[in-house]
Order: C-alpha cells, then structure tokens, then sequence
C-alpha cells in the first residue's frame, strides 16, 4: 500500500487505542510516547513516517547555534515526523519558524517530547504539533540538535527512522516498520468489529453477551 492511501486509512478508520490493543496483543507493549505529550488542538491528528531528532542540553551562547536544527529541518521530507527528544526540557524546542518549515516542505506534523511556544501562530497555520505545553524559554542558549534521521529511545519507546507515528486526542503511538501491515489489518478489522458491537449494545444487548459473541469489548 502507498504512504499516501495507507496514512489516509489510518486517519480516516482508526484511532490509537485499537492500535494500541493490537500492539499489545502482538507483544509490542512499548509503543505510546509519554502521556504528557499531547496535541495543541483537541481535534489534531497525525500520521507519518518517524524523522527522529536528537537534542541535548548546552549552556550559553553556542559557536553553531541550535546546532544541526536547520539541517534537520532542510532536509524534512513529504509525509515526515519531525520527531524530537532529549535534554532536560528547560525550554521551548518547537515554534512558530519551525512549523513554517516542517510544513512548506511537505512533512505530516511534528511531536515534541519537550515544550512548544509561539502558540498563536503556530496554531494560525493549521497543522499538527504534539508535545508537553507552552513555554516561551528560547532554546537557543539551553539546547541544540546533534543527529537527525538516526534510531532515538524516549522513555522505553525505540523509534527507528520510517517507524509509522500516530497521534490523536488519546496521545501518540510508534508502529515498527516491520509490523506495520500486519498492525494496521488488525485494527481495522478491530475498528470495524467494535462499531458492530456498540450497536449492538445500544440495540439492548448486555456487554456480556456482545463479548461473548464478537470477542471485542
């Protein structure tokens, strides 16, 4: 399936708890980023390949300020996610500039494990940002980014470069590239049992019974 059809599927089908429930049963039971990471808006949504980003803490006015961030931003590609962590968050990693870019280029959204600022204007350009709030703190004498397009950890999460990202209301998931076909079959099929379920039971059938018959609560 092409990028484009698949991540139209997600969008349009699933939701990250089915998916979650498929990694789990798989075994994979590592796959959601930090709860605190959370979309802007309410009704954001995202999908795309992983571009994971390494930042680290600096302190004080740097010879090659905010490091390789450019660089990374440069070279975003269409139906990428810009995809950051590292450091101890003491301030913003993400904002207005940043999204102008990401965006004209084509790339899905981006998810920050750390803050974002320049909330009005990033929000005026109506596209997906994920990440742990507001917070005005310049990066710019506190982090830099040392690799992108490069295997990144967050909390327990392995995030290789083309894993699938997922994000909704509920938070944001990782599908390993190699799982994906068989994760994404699964929670369709899951998605569409459960429709058939909640029917169900709004037709009076006890959850007992409707699990009892779908095997899906």
């Amino acid at each position: 399936m092409k990028d484009e059809d698949l991540f139209s599927l997600v969008k349009e089908e699933l939701y990250t708890p089915v998916v979650g429930d498929i990694l789990d049963a798989m075994g994979l039971y590592h796959q959601f980023l930090p709860q605190p990471v959370q979309p802007m808006k309410e009704e954001m949504k995202l999908v795309g390949r992983a571009m994971p980003v390494v930042m680290i803490d600096v302190f004080g006015p740097q010879a090659e300020p905010f490091g390789k961030l450019t660089h990374a931003l440069d070279q975003l590609e269409s139906g990428d996610i810009y995809l950051a962590s590292g450091g101890d968050m003491r301030c913003a990693y993400w904002g207005e500039l940043l999204t102008a870019t990401a965006r004209t280029r084509g790339a899905n959204g981006a998810v920050i494990n750390g803050y974002h600022r320049d909330t009005p204007m990033v929000l005026d350009q109506n596209w997906p940002v994920f990440s742990r709030g507001r917070y005005a703190q310049d990066s710019g004498v506190r982090t830099k980014v040392i690799d992108y397009r490069c295997p990144l950890e967050i909390e327990g999460v392995w995030i290789e470069p083309g894993d699938l990202v997922f994000g909704d209301l509920d938070g944001v998931l990782i599908v390993p590239q190699k799982h994906e076909a068989e994760v994404i079959e699964k929670a369709v099929e899951k998605a569409r049992a459960e429709k058939t379920v909640r029917q169900a039971i709004e037709a009076g059938m006890t959850s007992t019974a409707a699990f009892e018959k779908f095997g899906v609560l």
